[in-house]
């Protein structure tokens, strides 16, 4: 079920709303009701994906269990690790057995059968949450769950389910059976909600047609140099509207019912180096990667070697986690180069000095990085780039380019002015401004709200594009 979807936004949302404030007044009795709409708003699509995360919520309930009773003893690390298996296991199983299967086949030249496995929406997440769950209850930074039913509820929540951000339970522990819903919280998660829906239906489906144009034209072998670079640039602006606009819906969504989740971006396309950017790029998996792995690892306390052999291991997993593709491997340790490089000559602290410099260097290597993000194929990533730089005798322009331009210009402009963080001056602004004008500016964003949920709801209405690039992973 998709939060941009008529259906959630008019019956899923609403019965949710008013069972859990209008029946229910115990937080027991409104944290069942809440896992129970979970697994519905899961099983929306493969009903038979619903027994996969019980298995999880289970297993990981006993894991949470065991790790507690023995946390002094020598027998808790090896429940930690088979935790740790076990979870990657099951992700591994649907996510990477077949791309195992068939890179064996291409490489040896064998004839195994590749399984065809279906993926679950949303594995991705949810394992690294149960793996966030044990870990916690082992650091002491969370008690304990002692019913399943609880469990049930971090790790099945239907708001950050499928598409993050990754909510480690640290940061709700306490407000699992501790949260105190109110009409602030509810009133903040409306707009915030309403901001996501925006990006993701004005601007990310937006740019997602362009992006696709793009691809679909290289594929044909027309793609002219002007195409490729407004395909490319398209796809970063409908990647981070898709994802970002996904997050806000997210929490919105989690402050409606009282959890309070981490941001997950912050205005990365400003940042100054590659650093910077993961710094403000899906940084709940950036963080969760960095204290479950890096810091384990030793992170940067051990040798220059061991450093950049934990840099390289977290940015190659990072690359892994999203998807079963050389693609995505590829993009991992492009990063985890370009970090090393950074780190051990201080060239990110010179960017940090050069503002423009460091913008248009970082800005520079994203896009070429989307590139290899968005290509079915290491080989298409190259030959994209390469129409971008006028091989393959590409024109620099035509009449579809130019057409396309014309038409979107608009578009893409408000997409790049939206990237930048203007809203921490209108707060400022306001902060400052008389109790009129306040009234005012409040009054002036209700109606702004007003409008682009109308216009959001009727382009859904009208049935138009709506992908959501991270339900892949």
């Amino acid at each position: 079920m998709l939060f941009s979807s008529t259906f959630f936004l008019y019956v899923f949302l609403p019965m949710v709303l008013v069972i859990y404030y209008g029946l229910y007044k115990t937080q027991n009795a409104r944290n069942n009701f809440l896992l129970i709409a979970s697994l519905l708003f899961y099983a929306w699509g493969e009903p038979k994906f619903v027994l996969v995360m019980l298995v999880s919520i289970l297993a990981n309930y006993y894991f949470g269990l065991l790790v507690d009773r023995t946390r002094h003893t020598p027998k808790v690390k090896l429940y930690l690790l088979t935790m740790v298996i076990f979870n990657l296991t099951i992700m591994g199983i649907f996510k990477y057995l077949g791309f195992v299967v068939q890179s064996i086949n291409d490489i040896g030249g064998f004839g195994f059968t590749v399984p065809q496995i279906a993926l679950p929406i949303g594995i991705s997440f949810f394992t690294f949450q149960s793996i966030s769950y044990v870990v916690d209850v082992y650091r002491e930074h969370g008690k304990v769950l002692k019913s399943p039913l609880d469990v049930g509820l971090y790790i099945a929540l239907f708001p950050q389910l499928i598409a993050g951000p990754i909510v480690r339970y640290e940061t709700i522990a306490g407000e699992i059976h501790g949260r105190k819903e109110n009409e602030k919280d509810f009133a903040e998660g409306i707009v915030r909600f309403i901001i996501g829906l925006s990006k993701k239906v004005l601007l990310s489906n937006q740019f997602a047609l362009i992006a696709d144009k793009a691809y679909d034209l290289q594929s044909a072998g027309d793609l002219t140099i002007g195409f490729a670079w407004l395909g490319a640039i398209s796809y970063m602006l409908q990647i981070y509207f898709d994802f970002g606009g996904y997050s806000d819906m997210a929490i919105g969504l989690g402050k409606m019912f009282g959890f309070h989740f981490n941001e997950n971006f912050n205005f990365p396309y400003i940042a100054k180096s590659i650093s910077d950017f993961w710094r403000r790029w899906h940084i709940s998996l950036s963080t969760w990667f960095r204290d479950y792995v890096y810091i384990p690892l030793g992170g940067n306390r051990v040798s220059k070697l061991k450093h950049v052999r934990n840099i390289f291991v977290v940015w190659l997993l990072t690359g892994i986690w999203h998807g079963a593709n050389w693609t995505f491997m590829a993009w991992g340790v492009y990063f985890g180069i370009i970090l090393i490089i950074e780190k051990f000559t201080g060239l990110d602290k010179f960017l940090a000095k050069s503002k423009i410099i460091g913008h248009v260097y970082t800005i520079f290597l994203v896009l070429i990085s989307w590139v290899l993000f968005r290509a079915n194929s290491i080989g298409d990533a190259i030959r994209y780039i390469g129409y971008m730089f006028g091989q393959y005798d590409a024109l620099l322009s035509n009449d579809l380019t130019h057409l396309y331009f014309v038409e979107n210009i608009y578009i893409l402009i408000i997409g790049c002015l939206t990237c930048i963080p203007f809203s921490k001056y209108a707060r400022a602004f306001y902060a400052k401004a008389s109790s009129t004008v306040q009234n005012v500016l409040k009054v002036v964003a209700m109606i702004l709200l007003a409008i682009l949920f109308f216009v959001s709801v009727s382009y859904l209405v009208k049935g138009t594009y709506n992908p959501f690039i991270y339900f892949n992973f």
